[in-house]
């Protein structure tokens, strides 16, 4: 929008019911997808009754979604409360395994309580219906369909409030906010996992910090953490430009509102089943290189039996833990060292988005939903629509040969470098994405949101306007360049820094 522009004249359809219509347009195609597993057979009432899966339809349909399989893995089809229950994993023989040492692999709800909660809630809607159909009063539908059906609508509404945060931290490039409504991504992804309810807290969270609001935002981050771990990244990247601009009280503040929340929604499940509890810590710690990972591709290519070759079943990948880590934390470090000394602070979107990416690219899982996190942060800080859409559409297409390699039929199904090449493709166009960034912050003129300096930073809240302010204790070469150059007789910094 330009300075000169007319606004609100239109009765209805503003930018944000547009872009929400637009939004309700591609969460139906995301349904659409996976609609072909969602097809009940069998007879009986729907308890009875099972989703079709039959001939590995959920692959070669590319309809895959972890929602229905854990409504009986994880025993919600039995009405049990997630962190309570426990079971056995088996083999595809359904012979019960042993870890490595010799231990029954008992296994437990694997995500987090906000997430795990949410699932038992849907459950229980799920056999509410299947009553009321005992009852002649509903169609009889298979209750795990119901399940999915009943989970896929408060995802839905999840993913309209992150299209609404996103479009309010837009600022003037409001129709930006357009491809989190419109992005590819959310065709296949949606509606495969949870990620989307704390895709929401998170980027309501960034709009409560935008409006200058601390607390509401750590509340708001605390309930990310409690459904997805993710959310707490973002803490970083505002710590560090607190420190620029000397304003780390109120980061300080959402942080410990963060954690008090946090908390409130995991200390009666901590208490009450602790072994429940830290499963996801557990699971997270054993995983091995998903096959989404970097570390998969460079095996599959190169036939590198990876750094911990030799595990029993659940043993834990300590190589490879350790190599993640390092690895992340040098990013974390190197992306640090942009924000403290580029010539002028860098916007508060375009630090967290390069902290999250850099997550998920050294990471030893990238599950493709995790690729919801990106679309709203690479929304906000790469104002490039048509780069965005190239960059979301080889996201949603690695799926289809991700499916078609899963599909174990001789014939039919995809090489495995078919799959891992279309994953090196999206994980070199997000390091392209990054270096954009980094190429902007470097080049502040060149970013379209700064509009030719007019603008500062739309989601900064207390960063937006401040002039840099480092603390003391803070050595000379990890200070803005031009604080460290003698300043010119008369010369006033502008308000960025």
């Amino acid at each position: 929008m330009g300075r000169h522009a007319l606004l609100g004249r239109t009765l209805f359809w503003t930018p944000l019911r547009v872009m929400l219509a637009i939004g309700l347009v591609f969460l139906a195609l995301g349904w659409s997808t996976k609609a072909p597993c969602l097809q009940s057979t069998g007879t009986g009432p729907g308890d009875q009754r099972v989703a079709n899966w039959e001939h590995q339809r959920a692959y070669y349909e590319l309809c895959y979604s972890d929602i229905v399989p854990l409504y009986g893995a994880e025993l919600l089809s039995q009405g049990r409360f997630p962190y309570k229950s426990s079971w056995v994993e088996t083999d595809s023989s359904g012979k019960p395994q042993l870890r490595y040492d010799g231990q029954p692999a008992v296994r437990y709800m694997e995500y987090p309580v906000l997430t795990g909660i949410y699932q038992y809630a849907a459950m229980a809607v799920a056999k509410t219906y299947t009553a009321l159909s005992k009852l002649s009063v509903f169609p009889v539908v298979a209750e795990v369909v119901v399940f999915f059906d009943v989970a896929a609508f408060g995802l839905a509404l999840a993913w309209l409030a992150t299209i609404w945060a996103a479009a309010r931290l837009a600022g003037r490039r409001v129709w930006d906010a357009a491809l989190v409504a419109a992005s590819p991504v959310v065709i296949f992804q949606i509606f495969t996992n949870f990620d989307a309810l704390a895709t929401a807290f998170a980027i309501a969270a960034l709009l409560a910090w935008a409006r200058r609001r601390p607390t509401w935002a750590g509340v708001l981050f605390g309930l990310g953490v409690a459904a997805k771990l993710y959310p707490v990244l973002f803490l970083g990247p505002l710590l560090v430009l607190g420190i620029r601009v000397g304003r780390v009280g109120e980061v300080i503040r959402t942080a410990v509102t963060m954690v008090a929340t946090w908390l409130v929604v995991n200390l009666p499940v901590m208490l009450l089943f602790p072994r429940g509890w830290s499963e996801f810590f557990r699971l997270n710690t054993r995983r091995g290189d998903d096959m989404d990972s970097l570390y998969n591709v460079v095996k599959s290519f190169t036939g590198w039996r990876g750094f911990d070759p030799a595990l029993g079943f659940w043993q834990p990948p300590i190589v490879l833990n350790t190599v993640s880590a390092a690895l992340f934390v040098m990013c974390c470090t190197a992306i640090a060292y942009v924000v403290l000394t580029a010539p002028r602070r860098p916007r508060a979107a375009q630090s967290i988005f390069l902290v999250v990416a850099a997550f998920l690219l050294t990471s030893k899982v990238w599950s493709p939903q995790f690729s919801l996190w990106l679309v709203p942060l690479a929304v906000l800080a790469v104002p490039h629509r048509r780069i965005l859409l190239a960059w979301m559409t080889v996201d949603a297409v690695v799926w289809v040969p991700r499916m078609y390699y899963l599909y174990a039929v001789p014939n039919r199904s995809l090489p495995e470098q078919w799959f891992t090449a279309t994953v090196l493709l999206r994980d070199i166009a997000v390091v392209a994405l990054c270096v954009l960034v980094v190429r902007q912050i470097y080049r502040p003129g060149e970013d379209l949101v700064r509009w030719g300096g007019r603008l500062d930073d739309p989601a900064g809240g207390v960063f937006d306007r401040a002039r840099d302010a480092p603390p003391g204790w803070l050595p000379r070469w990890l200070r803005p360049a031009q604080s460290r150059r003698p300043a010119a007789a008369g010369a006033t910094p502008d308000f960025a820094g």
